[in-house]
C-alpha cells in the first residue's frame, strides 16, 4: 500500500484551528480596552486612545519580529516564541490587571500576538496542497469566525467579574501553545529556496523594482483602509449616539459585519479558481466598495443607512483584505515570503493605530460628514494609484 507523500509542513486543519484559537483568545481583551480603562480602571478616553496606540505600535514591532524570524531563523521557533509571550502575558493579567500593569502587559501581549499573526500568515505561504489564494481565504475565514466566538462570549462572562475575562484568554493561548508544540514541529522541514551564483554562493534574489512598486502601492490601500475602518471602531459610534441611536444599535452592525464575514467568505472560498485569475479585478471591487461604503453616511440619519454602509463595507473587506496577503505573496522574493507577510500584518496595525487619532482630529476641525468624505476620497485615490502602477508595470515587463 502506498503511502501518499505529504507536501505541506503541517496539517491545513491544524493552521485553521490555529487562527481560529488565537483570535478567540485575543477577541476577550482588545474590544473591552476602552471599556475597562475608563469605566473600570477610572482612566480618560484620552488615556485610553493613547494605550490602543502604543498597544498597536508594539504589535507592528511584533509583525516585523515575527516575519523576521521566519525567514531568518526557525519558523517553528518564532510561533512557538509568539505564543508562549501572548501566554505569560495572559497569565499575568489574570493576577495583575490594575494600574498601570495591565497597559504595560497589554505591550507584550502586543508583541506576542503580532509575532504569531505573521507566523500563521508566512506558514500559509508554504502550503502546497491547496493555492496560496484559498489558504489565505480560509484564514481570513477562521480569524473573523474567532472573534464572533469571542466578542458573543465576553457578553455573557463579563459580569461574573473581568479576570474571568483574562482567564479565558489565557485558556486559549495555552490550548495554542499546546498546538503548535506538538502539530508545528515539522514546520523546519519546509523546502525553502535558496538561489545560487555560478560559483556556488548562496544568494538572496532581489525584490525588483516593479515588484516593490506595486506592493508598495497596494500597502498604501491597506493603510488607508485600516485608517478609514478605525471611524467604525471609535468614533462612528459616538456619531450615533448623537442622533439617538442606542448602543445596542451600533453593536448590532458589527453582529451584521460578522454574519456577512460568516457566510460570504465561504463562497468566496468556493471560487477561489476564478477569483485567483482575475486577482486585480477582485482587488479594485474589494477596496471600491469599501470606500464608498463611507460615501452613503453622509448626511445619514436613519439606522437603515447605517445597516447598508456596514454591508457594503463587509463586503468590499471580504473582496480585498484577504488577497492582498496573497497579492503580496505572488510578488515577494521566495526567500523573504515571512519578512513581507511581517510587512502587510505591520502596515495593518498602522491604520490602526493612526485611524482613531486622524478621525478625531478631523471631526474636531470640520465635521463627521467632511470626515465620510475624506475617507472616501483617500480610498478611491489609492486604488486609482494601485492601478496605475499596474499598468505601467505591465508595460515594462
Amino acid at each position: 500500500m502506498s503511502h501518499k507523500k505529504r507536501v505541506d509542513p503541517i496539517r491545513l486543519l491544524w493552521l485553521f484551528a490555529g487562527s481560529l484559537i488565537i483570535n478567540t483568545g485575543i477577541s476577550f481583551i482588545w474590544p473591552l480596552t476602552t471599556i475597562y480603562i475608563h469605566n473600570y480602571l477610572h482612566e480618560t478616553l484620552t488615556v485610553a486612545g493613547i494605550v490602543l496606540f502604543i498597544n498597536s505600535a508594539f504589535t507592528m514591532l511584533g509583525n516585523a519580529i515575527g516575519g523576521w524570524l521566519f525567514d531568518n531563523w526557525h519558523p517553528y521557533q518564532t510561533i512557538l516564541l509568539g505564543v508562549t509571550t501572548a501566554t505569560i502575558s495572559t497569565f499575568a493579567l489574570v493576577i495583575f490587571h490594575g494600574w498601570p500593569a495591565y497597559p504595560i502587559l497589554l505591550v507584550t501581549l502586543g508583541i506576542g500576538n503580532g509575532i504569531v499573526v505573521t507566523g500563521l500568515n508566512s506558514t500559509a505561504t508554504l502550503i502546497k496542497s491547496r493555492s496560496t489564494s484559498y489558504v489565505f481565504n480560509a484564514l481570513y475565514f477562521t480569524q473573523n469566525l474567532g472573534l464572533v466566538f469571542g466578542s458573543l462570549m465576553v457578553g455573557y462572562i463579563l459580569p461574573f467579574g473581568i479576570t474571568y475575562i483574562f482567564l479565558l484568554a489565557f485558556i486559549m493561548f495555552f490550548i495554542f501553545n499546546i498546538v503548535v508544540a506538538v502539530e508545528y514541529r515539522n514546520l523546519n522541514q519546509a523546502p525553502r529556496q535558496t538561489f545560487q551564483t555560478t560559483t556556488g554562493t548562496k544568494k538572496k534574489p532581489k525584490l525588483s523594482h516593479n515588484s516593490l512598486l506595486t506592493i508598495s502601492s497596494i500597502l498604501i490601500c491597506v493603510f488607508v483602509s485600516w485608517v478609514a475602518y478605525e471611524q467604525w471602531n471609535s468614533n462612528i459610534s459616538s456619531y450615533m449616539l448623537s442622533l439617538h441611536m442606542s448602543v445596542k444599535d451600533y453593536s448590532l452592525l458589527w453582529t451584521l459585519n460578522a454574519i456577512l464575514i460568516v457566510f460570504v467568505q465561504p463562497l468566496l472560498t468556493y471560487f477561489d479558481t476564478w477569483l485567483s485569475s482575475h486577482l486585480h479585478g477582485r482587488l479594485y471591487l474589494g477596496f471600491s466598495l469599501f470606500g464608498l461604503a463611507f460615501l452613503l453616511l453622509v448626511g445619514a440619519q436613519h439606522y437603515l443607512i447605517f445597516a447598508l454602509s456596514m454591508g457594503l463595507l463587509t463586503i468590499g473587506e471580504i473582496f480585498a483584505f484577504p488577497a492582498v496577503s496573497t497579492f503580496v505573496n505572488d510578488h515577494a522574493p521566495v526567500t523573504e515570503k515571512g519578512k513581507f507577510q511581517g510587512i502587510v500584518q505591520a502596515i495593518t496595525s498602522a491604520g490602526r493605530a493612526f485611524g482613531p487619532l486622524i478621525g478625531a482630529l478631523i471631526i474636531d476641525y470640520s465635521s463627521f460628514q467632511i470626515l465620510f468624505i475624506f475617507c472616501t476620497g483617500i480610498i478611491l485615490v489609492s486604488v486609482l494609484g494601485f492601478g496605475i502602477v499596474n499598468k505601467i508595470t505591465k508595460k515594462d515587463d
